[in-house]
């Protein structure tokens, strides 16, 4: 996927990380000049209906969260049989670099993480 240009807009420069649906990959946004996110719905879903409609909802509902604990939503498209979703990317380690870099962390410092997480969930909760 490196070096592909997704919707003739988002080029994928490298990969962030893999779930069970998807692939993250960091992007670029060659229309807006800046680097983005980009998760690609794994192509052994791509033609099941069921996986296609949970990816568009979690697009949809991302999209409607602005929360500084939350990352937005820029766009959502396919291309070719690829369905992605477009979002901001945010500079730094995730939680798991983190935890491999420092192991068990203090205990205000995870209470500060937690809360973080909290506060996003609970704006998402509070936003359907």
């Amino acid at each position: 996927m490196i070096g592909k240009l997704l919707g003739n807009r988002y080029e994928i420069v490298g990969r962030l990380g893999s779930g069970g649906m998807a692939h993250v990959y960091k992007g670029y946004c060659t229309y807006l000049h800046r680097p983005v996110s980009i998760k690609v719905l794994r192509s052994e879903h791509a033609q099941d209906e069921e996986f296609l409609r949970r990816f568009e909802r979690e697009a949809q509902a991302a999209a409607s969260l602005s929360h500084p604990n939350v990352v937005g939503v820029y766009d959502v498209g396919h291309d070719k049989g690829i369905h992605y979703i477009v979002m901001e990317y945010v500079r730094g380690e995730s939680l798991k670099e983190l935890l491999q870099r420092e192991g068990r962390l203090e205990i205000p410092r995870a209470l500060e993480i937690t809360a973080q997480i909290l506060r996003g969930l609970a704006h998402a909760h509070e936003n359907g």
